[in-house]
């Protein structure tokens, strides 16, 4: 399995929260007698009472298309719209935190099908355990779950990552929640999501941000850090090239439009090395990041979002930056 055996341990059924075991090429839960199937040494985990995923969906894993090879083998030759001007940085950061709290920690990836961006040097770091969840098999899948029904015990994680995933959730508090859940006290959660940013999933992009609603998503946690993952000049070049496919349906004209604007505006995104630290970028950026710790005495049965959490410090925040506007 892609799963490393001591993550094993901590794997709890998504329906019953009972502890699953391992049978042969597949994991049983002894609470409600579910079975849950592992296809190409992924365990899929999914409760299908409370998820909009199907088991089913997976037991026959499909080859990709020749469309998705050939979109693939663009990605890789074709310049980028988008520049991640923080994560590499965050992702040290993050690791230095992890260490701090465990000599071989474990880190759950959500969204983790295919490595995000900056996370090549804490991937490549073999002193951590990582457990790369996702709807989708893909490279990096290690087990399928619906990330708002996470199958691991209490306080199992040290870190988690949640990059580029929250927008596209119906009920992403509910994932909130549930790294509130997973991790250990003081454990260090990094979430990253889209503000400025033109829809990406289809009829699967729910949600943008501000950076103060980002912020305020995760006000359960003791905040370490927090600022513009993609600036207000990636923002604009996604701006122009999709204001171009509005003019078509057509998907060969579309392709073509990507093509073009990859290949004329991808010089814009450099601005935003200039811009990163400025006030006024997190107003237009094109994505915002967070970090923070789960509080150590986090009080049981506290984790659910509470509608007079927005106190004194958010309505200050906001009082100064509606008085700057004005």
């Amino acid at each position: 399995m892609k799963i490393s055996t001591a993550i094993r341990e901590y794997l709890i059924c998504p329906h019953c929260r009972a502890r699953l075991h391992s049978r042969g090429e597949s994991f049983v839960c002894k609470g409600c007698g579910n079975d849950y199937p592992v296809v190409a040494g992924v365990p899929i985990l999914i409760d299908e009472t409370a998820s909009s995923f199907r088991i089913s969906n997976y037991e026959r894993p499909m080859p990709r298309t020749r469309a998705e090879r050939a979109k693939r083998a663009a990605r890789t030759v074709l310049p980028k719209l988008s520049l991640n001007v923080a994560a590499r940085r965050n992702y040290r950061q993050f690791r230095e935190l992890l260490f701090a709290i465990s000599t071989n920690p474990r880190v759950l990836i959500i969204g983790g099908a295919t490595a995000g961006a900056g996370t090549e040097e804490l991937l490549a770091d073999d002193r951590i355990d990582f457990a790369s969840t996702d709807a989708a098999i893909d490279d990096h899948t290690a087990l399928v779950c619906d990330a708002q029904v996470l199958p691991f015990a209490d306080q199992t994680f040290d870190g988690v990552v949640f990059q580029a995933v929250m927008f596209y959730l119906p009920e992403y508090q509910r994932c909130i929640n549930e790294i509130l859940r997973v991790l250990k006290p003081q454990g260090v959660v990094y979430s990253e999501t889209a503000f400025m940013e033109q829809v990406v999933g289809g009829e699967y992009d729910f949600y943008r941000f501000t950076m103060l609603g980002h912020e305020y998503q995760f006000r359960q946690f003791e905040k370490v850090s927090s600022g513009v993952s993609g600036g207000p000049a990636m923002a604009t070049a996604w701006s122009i090239q999709y204001l171009l496919l509005s003019f078509t349906e057509n998907s060969y004209l579309r392709a073509g439009i990507r093509v073009l604007c990859k290949c004329t505006l991808f010089w814009m995104k450099y601005f935003d090395l200039l811009l990163v630290h400025k006030r006024g970028a997190v107003d237009a950026a094109a994505g915002t990041y967070f970090m923070g710790r789960r509080p150590a005495d986090l009080t049981p049965g506290l984790t659910q979002p509470n509608p007079q959490a927005f106190d004194e410090t958010y309505q200050g925040l906001i009082q100064s930056d509606v008085r700057a506007h004005r």
